[in-house]
Protein backbone atom coordinates (compact mmCIF):
# COMPACT_ATOMS: atom_id res chain seq x y z
CA UNK A 1 0.00 0.00 0.00
CA UNK A 2 3.33 2.27 -0.01
CA UNK A 3 2.32 2.82 -3.42
CA UNK A 4 -0.96 4.94 -2.46
CA UNK A 5 1.51 7.18 -0.27
CA UNK A 6 4.29 9.07 -0.81
CA UNK A 7 7.71 9.49 1.73
CA UNK A 8 7.68 12.98 1.10
CA UNK A 9 4.61 13.27 3.30
CA UNK A 10 6.53 12.53 6.34
CA UNK A 11 9.91 14.34 5.87
CA UNK A 12 10.29 17.47 7.55
CA UNK A 13 11.51 20.95 6.82
CA UNK A 14 14.00 22.87 9.22
CA UNK A 15 10.74 25.12 10.30
CA UNK A 16 9.21 21.98 11.34
CA UNK A 17 11.51 20.77 14.36
CA UNK A 18 11.95 23.78 16.30
CA UNK A 19 14.97 25.10 18.34
CA UNK A 20 17.79 23.13 17.95
CA UNK A 21 20.38 25.63 19.28
CA UNK A 22 21.89 26.09 15.35
CA UNK A 23 21.50 22.33 14.93
CA UNK A 24 17.90 22.53 13.37
CA UNK A 25 19.41 22.01 9.36
CA UNK A 26 21.73 18.95 10.85
CA UNK A 27 18.38 17.52 12.68
CA UNK A 28 16.47 17.53 9.74
CA UNK A 29 18.36 15.75 7.56
CA UNK A 30 18.90 13.49 9.87
CA UNK A 31 15.74 12.61 10.46
CA UNK A 32 14.51 12.88 7.04
CA UNK A 33 17.78 10.13 6.09
CA UNK A 34 16.39 8.09 8.94
CA UNK A 35 12.48 8.36 7.38
CA UNK A 36 13.96 7.55 3.81
CA UNK A 37 15.13 3.94 4.98
CA UNK A 38 13.07 2.97 6.99
CA UNK A 39 10.03 4.08 4.66
CA UNK A 40 12.11 1.11 2.12
CA UNK A 41 12.14 -0.82 4.87
CA UNK A 42 8.78 -1.13 5.38
CA UNK A 43 7.33 -4.44 4.42
CA UNK A 44 4.98 -4.16 1.76
CA UNK A 45 1.84 -5.75 3.77
CA UNK A 46 1.13 -2.59 5.35
CA UNK A 47 -2.26 -0.84 4.87
CA UNK A 48 -2.29 3.15 4.38
CA UNK A 49 -3.42 3.64 7.77
CA UNK A 50 -0.76 1.73 9.53
CA UNK A 51 2.00 3.35 7.39
CA UNK A 52 0.60 6.91 8.12
CA UNK A 53 0.36 6.19 11.97
CA UNK A 54 3.69 4.74 12.11
CA UNK A 55 5.74 7.16 9.94
CA UNK A 56 5.06 9.99 12.49
CA UNK A 57 5.93 8.25 15.28
CA UNK A 58 9.83 8.19 14.30
CA UNK A 59 9.82 12.22 15.00
CA UNK A 60 7.10 11.32 18.26
CA UNK A 61 10.27 9.32 19.87
CA UNK A 62 13.39 11.38 18.99
CA UNK A 63 11.78 15.19 19.33
CA UNK A 64 13.03 17.43 22.11
CA UNK A 65 16.18 14.43 22.33
CA UNK A 66 19.82 14.95 22.19
CA UNK A 67 20.20 11.89 20.24
CA UNK A 68 19.75 13.44 16.82
CA UNK A 69 22.18 15.88 17.42
CA UNK A 70 24.75 13.31 19.72
CA UNK A 71 24.36 9.85 17.97
CA UNK A 72 25.76 8.56 14.52
CA UNK A 73 23.21 8.62 12.44
CA UNK A 74 23.60 4.78 11.39
CA UNK A 75 23.10 4.06 15.14
CA UNK A 76 19.50 6.01 14.75
CA UNK A 77 18.57 4.37 11.58
CA UNK A 78 19.10 1.22 13.12
CA UNK A 79 17.15 2.34 16.30
CA UNK A 80 14.10 3.59 14.08
CA UNK A 81 13.87 0.41 12.21
CA UNK A 82 14.36 -1.45 15.10
CA UNK A 83 10.96 0.75 16.74
CA UNK A 84 8.94 0.23 13.66
CA UNK A 85 9.37 -3.90 13.43
CA UNK A 86 8.78 -3.47 17.27
CA UNK A 87 5.71 -1.93 16.21
CA UNK A 88 4.68 -3.45 13.57
CA UNK A 89 5.24 -6.88 15.98
CA UNK A 90 3.19 -5.74 18.88
CA UNK A 91 0.14 -4.83 16.42
CA UNK A 92 0.58 -1.48 17.01
CA UNK A 93 -2.00 -1.14 19.82
CA UNK A 94 -1.64 2.71 20.04
CA UNK A 95 -2.94 3.06 17.03
CA UNK A 96 -6.56 4.39 16.70
CA UNK A 97 -9.82 1.81 16.19
CA UNK A 98 -11.01 1.54 12.87
CA UNK A 99 -14.49 3.00 13.91
CA UNK A 100 -11.90 6.58 14.76
CA UNK A 101 -11.15 6.72 11.22
CA UNK A 102 -12.44 8.93 8.90
CA UNK A 103 -13.51 7.72 5.61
Amino acid sequence: MKDLLSVQDYLLQVSDVGDWDGEEELVADKLNTIIHVVWDALPDNLTSKEISFLMPQIWDQLRGDTVLVDVDEDELIGWAITYIQQQIDEGMTDMPAEDDEEE
